[in-house]
């Protein structure tokens, strides 16, 4: 099979699971379980399989027509920042299904607890792999839609209803401004290939409308990453069920916007608005983060707040965007 084709399946792996999922009867929780467990751990053996090619410097691509028409295509792209980005995805969505088969035992509809796990792994993917800025926009509020479902998966419950649809309100209101700031951006290189898009950040750092694509583009990834103001969500997804929490919250969705400013680091980075609103940004939320986890008792509310300092720490070394400092985010992520 070619490194195009195992890119397709790798995309394509978690959302059949999840579909796969929903034909389940309600009591099959150890079958759903079984086939989520197996999903991931397919996907590691696929990424495995990739690993040689990514990690030696090449770049993966594939594409195929969408809407040819209108010029739109379904392109993807993995590079060893993505391989290692969707490696970590994986690894940890296996350890998170072991935990919750055992910790949701006994609980009612679990095929549809890890359908929706599977599909917002799938999307995580689609974020990670995407070549085309706009197919990412779209992955990226599939995880928002798909979170929203998991943190009110016990909908019974006051908090989460309220934490969902805090989450969902501001991360996508957060994803509706990076899709203005991507269409901004195809305009201005004409064309959504992500490859061109990273290739000309001199044209778009020099255009009129580089403050509007930067304020547009970091709302959206500010949002995501629970970066102040915006981290007051985080804590309150915590009502979340525990697996949710730990894959969604403290491993997965919140790193999604730390991923989105080190991959356009090259189009968008190293001017002067950028070190000054990202490191100011990152610094600040490091600091409330770490303070405000001083005075919170509860273990749920102790890790929110210690993932939004840490988050704040990863984004500041985003903005301050030399070598040293992009490899220490990426290092910090993994860690």
């Amino acid at each position: 099979m070619t490194e195009q084709n195992l890119l397709f399946l790798l995309m394509l792996l978690p959302f059949g699971c999840a579909l796969l999922m929903l034909t389940l009867p309600r009591d099959a929780a150890r079958g759903a379980a079984l086939l989520a467990g197996l999903g991931m751990a397919g996907a590691l053996l696929l990424l495995a399989g990739l690993a040689g090619p990514a990690l030696g410097g090449q770049v993966i691509r594939t594409s195929m027509g969408w809407v040819p028409s209108l010029g739109l295509s379904v392109g993807l792209r993995l590079d060893g920042f993505a391989w290692m980005f969707a490696t970590l995805v994986m690894a940890i969505g296996l350890l998170v299904v072991i935990y919750g088969h055992f910790y949701m035992e006994g609980k009612s509809g679990l095929p549809r607890f890890f359908a929706l796990l599977m599909a917002f792994t799938g999307a995580m993917q689609g974020i990670l792999l995407s070549g085309n800025i706009l197919m990412m926009v779209v992955f990226w509020e599939l995880t928002s839609i798909v979170s929203f479902l998991l943190i009110g998966f016990w909908h019974s419950g006051t908090a989460a209803r309220d934490g969902a649809r805090t989450a969902l309100i501001i991360t996508a209101m957060g994803g509706l401004c990076l899709l203005l700031a991507m269409l901004v951006i195809a305009h201005i290189v004409g064309s959504t290939d992500l490859d061109v898009v990273l290739a000309q950040g001199d044209e778009i750092r020099a255009h009129p409308l580089y403050g509007l694509v930067l304020t547009l583009f970091l709302l959206g990834a500010f949002t995501k990453s629970a970066q102040f103001p915006f981290h007051f969500w985080l804590p309150g997804a915590m009502a979340a069920p525990t697996p949710v929490s730990a894959f969604l919250h403290s491993a997965t969705m919140v790193k999604a916007g730390v991923f989105l400013l080190i991959r356009f680091f090259p189009a968008l980075g190293g001017t002067e608005a950028w070190f000054t609103v990202v490191t100011g940004a990152g610094m600040t939320t490091m600091v409330v983060g770490a303070v405000i986890a001083l005075f919170r008792h509860d273990l749920k509310g102790l890790l929110a707040y210690s993932t939004v300092s840490h988050l704040g720490l990863i984004t500041a070394l985003a903005g301050i965007g030399s070598d040293g400092a992009i490899l220490d985010a990426i290092f910090h992520i993994c860690n």
